[in-house]
């Protein structure tokens, strides 16, 4: 948490002042259902929760089974899942893991380190490149940094990335402004991307 509060800080400011600066259209009818949905919007923050407490192994691994559990008794429609994006997902783990036979020698300059996880996680995603640059390397630091500013820039930076384009682009509203969503969203991505690589750079100089 110490090693990435630099990153995480910086960008948490950006999306606070981001989240003044957009201007939302709320219609009537949405603001109905998101009264409607606040209860099961608590229980899911609860469950987020047990989650991220099962991670930080405050909780048991058979805890975050209740997730599940939920899901198939109080809430089943959130079990259709996207299977191309999960299939998307797998397939990045499967390049990961073609790409160590490649990278045999021992990755040790934090820069380099730095660099080829961020580079790499804009073709496979942050999560599977972080994965396979682990076992190369025990500087964690840099590729803590670099798949973090990795998840920036392109659609495969991130999951989250591809998550909230295809929720877009499935939005039946915004059918005629895809291009132009497309271009917004690898301009910021990619800003954010660069202005990730400069504080890293930054980070480690001064520490340096």
């Amino acid at each position: 948490f110490r090693t990435i509060a630099p990153f995480s800080l910086l960008f948490l400011i950006l999306l606070i002042l981001a989240g003044f600066a957009v201007k939302s259209k709320r219609q009537p009818q949405l603001a109905e259902e998101n009264s409607a949905n606040g209860k099961s919007t608590l229980v899911y923050m609860v469950l987020l929760l047990v989650v991220l407490l099962t991670i930080l192994r405050l909780f048991p691994v058979w805890a975050a089974g209740v997730v599940l559990l939920y899901a198939l008794t109080a809430d089943r429609p959130t079990l259709k899942v996207d299977y191309a994006l999960l299939f998307s997902f797998f397939f990045f783990f499967g390049m990961a893991d073609n790409l160590q036979t490649i990278l045999r020698a021992t990755l040790v300059h934090s820069r380099h380190i730095f660099l080829l996880s961020a580079l790499a996680s804009q073709i496979m995603s942050n999560v599977p490149a972080t994965l396979l640059l682990a076992k190369f390397t025990a500087n964690w630091k840099a590729l803590l940094w670099g798949s973090n500013a990795g998840g920036f820039g392109s659609l495969f930076g991130s999951l989250a990335n591809l998550i909230a384009y295809k929720y877009y682009v499935n939005s039946q509203n915004n059918s005629g402004q895809i291009g132009r969503f497309t271009a917004k969203f690898l301009i910021i991505g990619y800003a954010a991307f660069f202005l990730a690589v400069g504080l890293y750079f930054f980070v480690e100089g001064i520490s340096g």
